[in-house]
This record gives C-alpha cells, sequence and structure tokens, in this order.
C-alpha cells in the first residue's frame, strides 16, 4: 500500500514522501491568489473559491488570510458558509461544513494528527480524520476544533473553545475542552443578549 493510499485511508503514514508532498503544493497556488485580491474584487473571489475549495455552495464568503495545507482542496462547504478573518483549515482529510455555518476570526479546523509513540514523530508520521460541522452551526473566534470531530445542527460553539470530542445538535458548548453548558432553548428566541428582547415585529 502507497503512503498516498495509507493517508487516504485515515491510517498512519509517511506524510514527507516526494509524491505527497508535491501534489499538495499544486493545491496552494490558488489560495495564494486568493489572500491577495482586493476587497472589491468580490466576482473573482468567488471564482477562486470554486477553484480551491473541493466543493462549494452557494452565498459563500471567506474574509482573508485563508490558510489551508492543501488550499482548501478537501474543505466541503455547503450554501451560504461565512468565515471571518484568519480560518485555518488543516484539509488533510475531508472537512464537511453544512449550510449557513459562521466561523469567528482565527478559528482553526484540524484534520491531521501525530501519533504519541515519539519514534514515529520523529520520522514525519502522521494521521488524519475527517470533521463534519452540521447546518446552521456558529464557532466562536480563537475557536480549535480538533481531527474525527463532529459538531451537531443549530449549536454555538464559544469563543476560545478547544472541540476535542463530539458536541450534539442544538446546544451551546465552550470551555477547553469544550463540553455542552445548555440547549438552545425558547429564552433564546426571546432575548438576543442578557435582557435585551428580540424586536420580532421589526426583523
Amino acid at each position: 500500500m502507497s503512503e498516498k493510499e495509507r493517508m487516504e485511508k485515515g491510517l498512519v503514514y509517511d506524510a514527507t514522501v516526494n509524491d505527497i508532498m508535491s501534489e499538495q503544493v499544486t493545491y496552494l497556488d490558488a489560495m495564494y491568489r486568493f489572500n491577495l485580491t482586493a476587497p472589491t474584487e468580490l466576482e473573482k473571489r468567488e471564482a477562486l473559491l470554486n477553484e480551491m475549495l473541493g466543493s462549494v455552495g452557494e452565498g459563500c464568503y471567506i474574509e482573508p488570510p485563508f490558510h489551508a495545507n492543501w488550499g482548501g482542496k478537501n474543505v466541503h462547504f455547503g450554501n451560504f458558509v461565512y468565515a471571518n478573518f484568519n480560518l485555518t483549515v488543516v484539509d488533510d482529510a475531508n472537512i464537511y461544513v453544512g449550510d449557513n455555518v459562521m466561523f469567528g476570526p482565527n478559528v482553526t479546523v484540524a484534520t491531521a494528527n501525530h501519533p504519541i509513540c515519539p519514534e514515529l514523530r520523529e520520522r514525519g508520521f502522521q494521521y488524519n480524520k475527517e470533521v463534519h460541522i452540521g447546518k446552521n452551526v456558529w464557532i466562536g473566534a480563537n475557536t480549535v476544533v480538533v481531527p474525527g470531530v463532529t459538531i451537531g445542527d443549530n449549536t454555538v460553539i464559544g469563543a476560545g473553545s478547544v472541540v476535542t470530542r463530539d458536541i450534539p445538535s442544538n446546544c451551546v458548548a465552550y470551555g477547553s475542552p469544550c463540553r455542552v453548558a445548555r440547549e438552545i432553548s425558547e429564552h433564546d428566541r426571546e432575548y438576543f443578549y442578557r435582557d435585551e428582547k428580540i424586536d420580532w415585529e421589526n426583523l
């Protein structure tokens, strides 16, 4: 089995072999061009997103700079995904993002990991596990999502969290490690911030 095949199966593999590294670099040029675009070049950014990402739905927007190991090749966006500054995706494996997801500034989503065994790390070995983010998720600023994690629909991940385990749908979760604090409730449909009510009649 080749190192590339081992990589694709989620096994421990040597990430430093020439075949993998030479292929990886071919995907980085579009990301480089994307990060050099001017704020007024919205059509160019959209075209580059379609070139960079593995798949991308309608109305998606990434605020440069954007960083990705494979230039976004293994990133799959649904519709109307928004990412603020400095989204970093370690996309050695697939990252699936549902519709209407929002990423705050400086979020990292990683699929690559390294064995605890020091002898394997010394030889450049790693393994990759997919990340799945459901629909209508908001991930707060400076959050880190580690390999193999699934985040359920409608969930809010608080700023500065480190998501090391699966988080269910319809909840608010935060912390390091990230834990469920509470379910989203009727209170959240009445108040948007502390005691300030949502003026539904004007929305």
